[in-house]
């Protein structure tokens, strides 16, 4: 099975793509630039939902859904919206085979089409703030695509709020932004970034637009959620007033945050290897395989009657696969949970059985371990949560090791046409020389990290004063 799989060194694109297709993630879709996401992949999207959704709910936000299909006169409502989304977007002409009055978009986002129906819902104060979001598909008609990363259509979450003062959506804009990188480091284990972008990078139509900014193996970046503070610009756009304690007309101040199934191309290439997935525990939705083995009927009853009796036991708290399969060898079925990322894989033999023993091995080590058959749930509890915060610190350990502070441009460049990495540099604030780097280099300003320090120094382009460093990366 592994032999399926392109080394990393040889070709990371092709490895990446390996592993969504033979690990049965997704396929491509007859629609050019679409993909089906078979269940192994969507198994990855319900846990992402079911953990982000549950923080959602614990924060005060609650779910709606709002139409796939909306008015291009919303559209051109917000200008800048329309101009940043125009390229990517997919335009319905015909409908019950006549052609439509008004066009209708397919949305690639839905800030217009939910900003018409805030306009009819807020009057006053006491009707803020709207704290809604909806899980939803989206389409962007992009001209390059990969399984996952980018495709025409995804699915998503996209939350929409409205607020009465400017302090209470920037409130809110930063709280979903620390909402993503907890689940992005405690459940993808993916050591996360966070911070504001630069103009040029923030999100058609809003005030500010802030991300998390993830490192994959190939040292280049992947931002994995963005929460935009869209100040009034759509409630001017959709005329949504309010009035306020004292009686007086306001305009609504706005959020948006989300994430997309994108969060699962970042999970394969933080952690992956060679022999396939590997999937932290906690996005798992089963972490443990069990793989009796046995030859002639005699041990086959025997090892059969005790690895159910490990099974009973796990699945009292897991979703445990019993693979007792006779048409497959051992090494096989090995091979195809190991491409599939099994968290976990125990291993039950005769001789295993007569030492009342099982066989542990863990998908990232690959280390076999032989523990005792009593206190298995415990032993496999432990194993599953020192996984996952060992992915996490590995992960960080890669990251800090290509994360680089550059102060010659010269040095910027080659580092970037070579191995590439994180370059927190200096930078002036100018448009032009953030263009340069992005002509130069293909790299972008991926965030201006909040934890930066104030400190002095010179533009890596130009040389004027600079008060701190920003995360410059080539990106997916």
């Amino acid at each position: 099975m592994a032999e399926k799989v392109t080394p990393r060194d040889v070709d990371y694109s092709r490895w990446y793509t390996d592993i969504v297709l033979q690990g049965k993630l997704a396929d491509y879709s007859p629609v050019k630039g679409a993909m089906v996401i078979r269940p192994n992949g969507y198994a990855i999207w319900e846990m992402i939902q079911k953990y982000l959704d549950k923080m959602f709910k614990d924060s005060g936000h609650v779910n709606a859904y709002f139409p796939l299909l909306i008015p291009e006169s919303f559209m051109k409502k917000e200008a800048e919206h329309v101009e940043g989304f125009s390229p990517e977007c997919a335009i319905v002409t015909i409908g019950g085979g006549q052609e439509l009055e008004e066009r209708l978009y397919i949305r690639p986002t839905s800030e217009t089409i939910i900003w018409s129906m805030y306009k009819k819902w807020i009057m006053s104060y006491r009707d803020l703030p709207i704290l809604i979001n909806q899980w939803a598909n989206v389409v962007r008609w992009e001209m390059r695509t990969r399984l996952f990363l980018r495709t025409s259509e995804f699915l998503w979450q996209e939350g929409h709020t409205a607020h009465a003062t400017s302090e209470e959506a920037e409130e809110e804009t930063l709280k979903m932004l620390n909402i993503y990188k907890t689940f992005v480091e405690e459940y993808l284990a993916i050591p996360a970034i966070t911070g504001k972008k630069s103009e040029s990078e923030k999100f058609a139509g809003a005030l500010h637009t802030y991300a998390v900014e993830t490192m994959m193996q190939d040292r280049k970046a992947l931002q994995a959620g963005t929460s935009h503070n869209l100040g009034q610009n759509f409630a001017k756009a959709f005329d949504v007033q309010f009035q306020d304690k004292d009686g007086k007309l306001n305009y609504v101040w706005a959020t948006s945050w989300g994430v997309s199934t994108r969060l699962i191309g970042a999970l394969i290439m933080a952690h992956s290897d060679d022999r396939g997935l590997v999937l932290p525990p906690r996005m798992a939705q089963r972490p443990v395989v069990i793989v009796p083995i046995w030859r002639g009927d005699d041990q086959k009853v025997q090892v059969l009657e005790f690895a159910d009796s490990v099974y009973q036991e796990l699945k009292a708290k897991y979703n445990v696969i019993f693979d007792d399969r006779e048409q497959y060898k051992p090494g096989y079925k090995f091979a195809d949970w190991e491409l599939q990322g099994i968290p976990i894989r125990v291993e039950i033999g005769p001789k295993d059985v007569a030492n009342n023993k099982l066989v542990l091995v863990r998908r990232d080590t690959m280390e076999k371990q032989f523990i005792d058959r009593k206190g298995v749930l415990e032993t496999v509890t432990d194993e599953l949560n020192k996984m996952q915060s060992e992915l996490l610190e590995k992960a960080r350990i890669f990251r800090d090791e290509n994360t680089f502070d550059i102060d010659d441009y010269d040095e910027f460049k080659k580092i970037l046409a070579g191995k590439g990495g994180f370059l927190k540099s200096h930078w002036c604030g100018g448009a032009e020389c953030e263009t340069k780097v992005k002509d130069d280099t293909k790299a972008t300003i991926r965030c201006i990290p909040f934890d930066r320090k104030k400190e002095d120094g010179k533009c890596i382009v130009c040389g004027k004063k600079s008060s701190g460093r920003v995360v410059f990366a080539k990106a997916y």
